[in-house]
């Protein structure tokens, strides 16, 4: 889990910077708002624009010394100081989904003795979905939590995030809500953590709202059974 500009600076949509290395088609930035996606959240969409040029970025590609290459529509070599911009209403929506998909994850965390995570994907039309291991669950039990996801948004509950040291994420139950996998630490040793005050506490690095309250309504759109264990449950922003 890289620490990303984007944690520290969520507000900063356009940034002035330096490229430090590029190819035909790619960029690396001295310092970069994007958020390059990842844990099921899409990456950001956006611009990159130069002295003599501009061009759009279509996504990602993290290398194995951790640098994060910019991958550019044209097969252009920019140099010098470039502006970089994120599209301010993709982020939005990521940023909203992926607040109440923490807020779904709690919910059932709570509800049906620590299930855990086994896949997510937000989407770019306003919907997304989480699988989770509940074997033998009466998916009625999942519908009915629409109404607790409703109460969590008007509640307002605001949203704090701290980076804690790797080896404390073991100490405290819960932090790490995915059956496969565990998020790898910042170059610092450092695991980020996103809690929904009053709620919820888990290890994240994706984007998220200032509080709960930001966010429309949701609705639960589909629950599927994905297998005897797997429970996929798809929601929706309403308007």
């Amino acid at each position: 889990m890289s620490r990303y500009f984007c944690h520290d600076q969520p507000d900063v949509l356009t940034l002035e910077t330096r490229v430090v290395d590029a190819r035909p088609g790619a960029v690396v930035l001295e310092c970069s708002p994007f958020h390059p996606g990842g844990g099921g959240q899409l990456p950001d969409r956006g611009r990159l624009s130069w002295r003599s040029g501009e061009t759009a970025i279509t996504g990602f590609e993290i290398a194995a010394d951790g640098r994060v290459w910019h991958l550019l529509t044209d097969a252009v070599e920019a140099d010098g100081v470039v502006q970089a911009a994120v599209d301010p209403a993709f982020r939005a929506l990521q940023t909203e989904l992926h607040t109440n998909a923490h807020v779904l994850n709690a919910l059932v965390f709570q509800h049906f003795q620590g299930a855990l995570i086994t896949g997510a994907q937000l989407n770019d039309d306003g919907t997304a979905r989480t699988d989770f291991d509940l074997p033998d669950v009466d998916n009625d039990r999942l519908r009915a939590l629409e109404p607790q996801l409703n109460d969590v948004i008007r509640q307002d509950l605001p949203l704090r995030f701290e980076w804690v040291p790797a080896e404390a994420i073991g100490t405290e139950p819960g932090l790490i809500r995915c059956r496969s996998v565990a998020p790898p630490p910042a170059p610092d040793g450092s695991v980020r953590v996103v809690e929904i005050v009053g709620l919820d506490r888990q290890a994240c690095g994706g984007t998220h709202l200032a509080s709960t309250g930001r966010s429309r309504a949701v609705r639960i759109l589909k629950i599927d059974n994905k297998g005897r264990h797997n429970r996929r449950v798809r929601i929706g922003l309403v308007g």
